[in-house]
């Protein structure tokens, strides 16, 4: 087995987070048209580069992503593992979906997303779900973490 080559000035993922803002035993998801024009849901996430904070970067990104503005980051409540390379090449990073409270909960989803849907996490298992929220899938399929009744 030979050294896996990185370009140089690429930044390696060290994980990936997600925010989950809960309103009454559901969860924020955006809405995504695909090349193809269907719609899958995600919630908001972000790479985490290796040397920067998780928890600094979704606090930033959720705002950006969801318009949210007075958003806090709360603990981890989900975990899990993501592939960030591809299906031939798998680079496996940990999940750490966090738990946001935010006083405004009126979304304005940033113009890369189609809108946005209030879901419980079962739900959205049964909805077209993008690449950054398969893990969850994932996780529930492997028994090693299953998705938390939020208690509202």
């Amino acid at each position: 087995m030979g050294r896996r080559r990185i370009p140089t000035g690429t930044p390696i993922s060290k994980a990936l987070a997600c925010g989950m803002l809960e309103d009454g035993g559901r969860v924020l998801f955006l809405v995504r048209r695909d090349a193809n024009g269907a719609e899958r849901i995600e919630m908001p996430c972000v790479l985490v580069p290796s040397g920067r904070s998780p928890f600094a970067d979704i606090k930033e990104a959720f705002g950006r992503l969801t318009g949210i503005a007075d958003c806090q980051v709360h603990e981890a409540a989900l975990e899990g593992r993501f592939n960030s390379g591809s299906r031939k090449r798998r680079f496996w990073v940990p999940v750490l979906a966090f738990r946001i409270t935010a006083r405004e909960r009126r979304a304005k989803p940033a113009p890369e997303f189609s809108g946005f849907r209030w879901l419980s996490l079962e739900e959205a298992l049964k909805q077209r779900i993008s690449r950054n929220l398969e893990w969850l899938r994932m996780a529930r399929k492997a028994g090693e973490e299953r998705p938390p009744k939020i208690e509202g």
